[in-house]
């Protein structure tokens, strides 16, 4: 087999992490402070895979270049691929077939997260040569996602969404192709959303004969796309993380798995871990609880936030009850001005400023 490149999908609007991703795309949203798309990245730099090409979208590509760069940061080589529309999946692979030629490729969603990487995914792929290696997942609500059918170890029905799924077996956001998928890719019509899926590619594939077979995912996954998948994915890296602490401790405790960047000052707070705090952030009198992501340069003081994620440059301060549950885009200020205690749940774009009276 010839050496495989890799795709990943980082164009559309992000609509469902509104208003986080009026300003920024939605793979840059960080997950224990580091790009949800850089995830993706390693994954495929630790597969072998050293060509890598990113479909980027008119609005937002301009920043995922500058914050991915050429690629040497992760030992790969970086394209970038613009994609005039959020046609639909086969349509961003039809987008990318100048770069892709008649390699076999990885396709990653760059806003999904995937449990122990892609490494058996590759090996399977290379082992059996097989047109199309789709990755599955049980899930409670496959009537949500692309859903496939098997018979044994083959792929027989691929559904988009359907409203009476016929399995759970929903499709993860990594797929595996020979470059017979371009010429499937043509041969469909849009869907009645007006995309070109890729559940119907790959259908077309099944109906010719060609031989598609499943993976079926052990770990976790998570497409990042809303909220409270946000917050799981963040909670989710926490937990795989070690302890390092490099910052400053004054009068401050830290317990159990807590990274703490250098340049960062923590004065008579409490930080309790799973959690990460990053470079030039500034705690004071605070408590930071499990699951919490502090972005460099934030500043919480005299409050207290659990399972939060807090881009850069947020401030949070003197609220007399505690933030969790919430994400706070870059340069959000957060503070209070009287004492009334209550609970509070924040998503809130780039650059807003909130007080609670």
């Amino acid at each position: 087999m010839q050496p495989l490149k890799g795709l990943i999908l980082s164009g559309g609007k992000g609509t469902r992490l509104r208003p986080i991703t009026h300003t920024s795309a939605k793979q840059l949203v960080p997950v224990a402070n580091r790009p949800v798309l850089f995830y993706g990245i390693d994954a495929m730099a630790k597969a072998g895979i050293e060509e890598i090409g990113i479909i980027i979208a008119p609005e937002t590509g301009q920043e995922i270049k500058e914050v991915a760069g050429d690629g040497s940061a992760f030992g790969i080589r970086i394209t970038y691929i613009l994609q005039d529309e959020p046609a639909g999946l086969a349509h961003a692979v039809l987008t990318a077939e100048p770069f892709l030629g008649d390699s076999p490729f990885v396709m990653y969603l760059g806003d999904n997260l995937l449990q122990g990487g892609i490494d058996d995914l590759v090996t399977a792929f290379k082992a059996n040569e097989p047109d199309a290696l789709i990755l599955l997942t049980p899930v409670p609500d496959p009537e949500h996602f692309g859903v496939a059918e098997l018979d044994g170890d083959r792929v027989v029905a691929l559904a988009e969404k359907p409203p009476e799924p016929k399995t759970d077996l929903a499709l993860v956001g990594v797929y595996m192709f020979m470059p017979l998928i371009h010429d499937a890719a043509r041969a469909i019509e849009p869907s009645p959303r007006g995309e070109l899926e890729i559940t119907d590619a790959i259908q077309h594939l099944v109906d010719t004969g060609c031989r598609v077979e499943p993976h079926i995912v052990q770990g976790w996954w998570k497409d990042t796309g809303r909220l409270d998948d946000m917050l799981e994915a963040n909670r989710l890296i926490l937990d795989r993380m070690e302890h390092r602490v490099e910052g400053e401790l004054i009068e401050s405790q830290v317990e159990g798995r807590v990274t703490i960047e250098a340049g960062a000052r923590l004065e008579r707070a409490t930080v309790r871990g799973p959690a990460i705090i990053g470079a030039g952030a500034r705690l004071t009198d605070c408590y930071i609880g499990p699951y919490t992501a502090i972005g460099e340069g934030c500043a919480v003081e005299g409050s207290e936030v659990e399972h939060s994620i807090l881009l850069a440059g947020s401030e949070v301060r003197h609220l007399d009850g505690r933030m969790e549950s919430s994400l706070l885009g870059r340069n959000v200020k957060i503070s209070r001005s009287d004492r009334q205690p209550r609970a509070y749940r924040f998503m809130v774009g780039d650059n807003s400023e909130i007080t609670i009276l």
